[in-house]
């Protein structure tokens, strides 16, 4: 009987045929048969429907992740619950918003969108009086109306320029839209809420359309589509948490060339840069990294 390796919570069993990998699953310790096979054709059919090249993922977590909701759906192969969604637009675009992880809020992380508004965009204020910033992954909009509000009380009346791009295009519709949640709308100040949103349902919330007009939606893949420059500042929070580490390096590599110098790169609470002077950041602050401005 062949071994077989351990890998953290992946199995592979070396055995005769396709390699089948068995995932055990946290919550309720059964232990699942993944078809490498079914794994490849599934990767294939989403990569050539959608652009989402799985490989550039972390491998074991993607497939816990997967799994978990074709099993939950009472599906057995990975791609007999791809060609079940693809068939349907709105349950195809449930399954894209959970691959994609689309989990945001107004002003996430408190403490550090502080140090943003009142220590990050002053600077940046003082070296161009018009910014040029771009929310990459901005999930439901949160985060580019976020940026609004505040470079609408520091600077009235000027036109900054907001893009804010993620890859899935239902939950960019959603951004566009406007439309909150009271949980989403948890960490912004009660001021805020008053003053840049008017409260249409029992527990829905929509956004001033003048700070709706301040942002600039657009779709784009952050590990395929070419990058534009010129930013004063990029945020990209929480999104790459699924990446494999030679994905993340490209990416931070491609921000790097996208900033102007003196630039800024805001990043997650668990996504820290940690080789950041290889790839020529200054540490501005603990999750702020900064183009030089020689450079």
């Amino acid at each position: 009987m062949a071994k077989a390796k351990i890998c953290h919570n992946l199995k592979i069993d070396t055995t005769w045929g396709p390699p089948i990998y068995t995932i055990k699953n946290d919550q309720r310790g059964a232990i699942i048969k993944v078809d490498e096979l079914d794994w490849r054709t599934f990767k294939q059919k989403l990569k050539t429907k959608t652009g989402i090249d799985l490989d550039l993922y972390k491998e074991a977590q993607m497939k816990r992740r997967i799994n978990n909701l074709v099993t939950r759906n009472g599906f057995q192969s990975f791609t007999s619950y791809f060609e079940y969604v693809e068939k349907d637009r709105d349950l195809f675009a449930a399954f894209i918003e959970y691959l994609t992880i689309n989990v945001s809020e107004f002003f996430r992380t408190p403490e550090k969108f502080s140090e943003l508004e009142n220590i990050v965009i002053p600077e940046l204020l003082s070296r161009n009086s018009k910014l040029n910033i771009w929310s990459a992954g901005c999930s439901i909009g949160a985060e580019p109306y976020s940026i609004a509000m505040i470079l609408d009380e520091k600077t009235p009346g000027v036109q900054h320029r907001i893009l804010a791009s993620d890859l899935d295009i239902d939950i960019l519709e959603k951004a566009k839209t406007g439309v909150y949640t009271e949980n989403e709308l948890k960490s912004i100040s009660l001021n805020r809420k008053q003053k840049y949103f008017t409260k249409t349902t029992a527990d829905k919330y929509t956004i001033d359309p003048k700070i709706k007009a301040k942002i600039e939606f657009k779709r784009h893949n952050l590990l395929k589509d070419p990058f534009e420059t010129n930013f004063d500042l990029i945020l990209c929070r929480n999104v790459v948490i699924y990446f494999t580490e030679e994905a993340k390096n490209t990416l931070y590599r491609q921000f790097f060339n996208s900033l102007k110098p003196g630039g800024m790169l805001f990043v997650g609470g668990t996504e820290a840069v940690l080789n950041y002077r290889e790839m020529g950041y200054e540490n501005y602050r603990p999750f702020f990294y900064r183009r030089p401005s020689n450079r």
